[in-house]
């Protein structure tokens, strides 16, 4: 392959990512999708895991960016995508980069203000999923006894 065809960063959905890196490893840097997420892009869209994405032409970009806007039209199954049955749409879509931003903080806002369980505990920065907090989860305030350094005078 030719040098002037690759290029060291590759404009995929509003990212820069960087042309050195495998297509896998470079569709990770995009906010909300994953390496599972990313080799079955690659698979759909019958690319080379391994290539560096540099190399990829403009055609197979926008294939990504295709499979990315619409992952159900080419055959990636709804329990894959990231929001099942949205709260205000009941869609199935995936959402990537500022959307997902956007909507993970609206539905925790949705949750703080409806005085859920969930939202109160977001509130006041507790776990949220049940864990224990006897031992875990303290920051801020120190824990424990404080311990006088050997020479100091209180």
């Amino acid at each position: 392959m030719a040098e002037e065809e690759f290029r060291h960063m590759v404009r995929v959905t509003r990212k820069d990512v960087d042309g050195n890196k495998p297509t896998v490893s470079a569709l990770t840097e995009i906010k909300g999708i994953g390496k599972a997420f990313a080799v079955a892009i690659c698979k759909v869209a019958d690319l080379d895991q391994e290539k560096q994405i540099g190399y990829l032409d403009e055609a197979s970009v926008k294939k990504i960016e295709d499979v990315l806007e619409n992952p159900q039209e080419f055959g990636i199954p709804e329990w894959f995508l990231n929001r099942r049955n949205d709260y205000e749409t009941g869609e199935t879509k995936h959402l990537i980069e500022s959307d997902l931003k956007m909507t993970q903080r609206d539905d925790l806002n949705r949750m703080k203000m409806i005085r859920s369980y969930k939202g109160k505990r977001h509130e006041v920065g507790l776990p949220v999923r049940g864990q224990r907090t006897k031992s875990t989860f303290r920051h801020g305030s120190s824990v424990g006894v404080s311990r006088t350094r050997p020479g100091s005078v209180e």
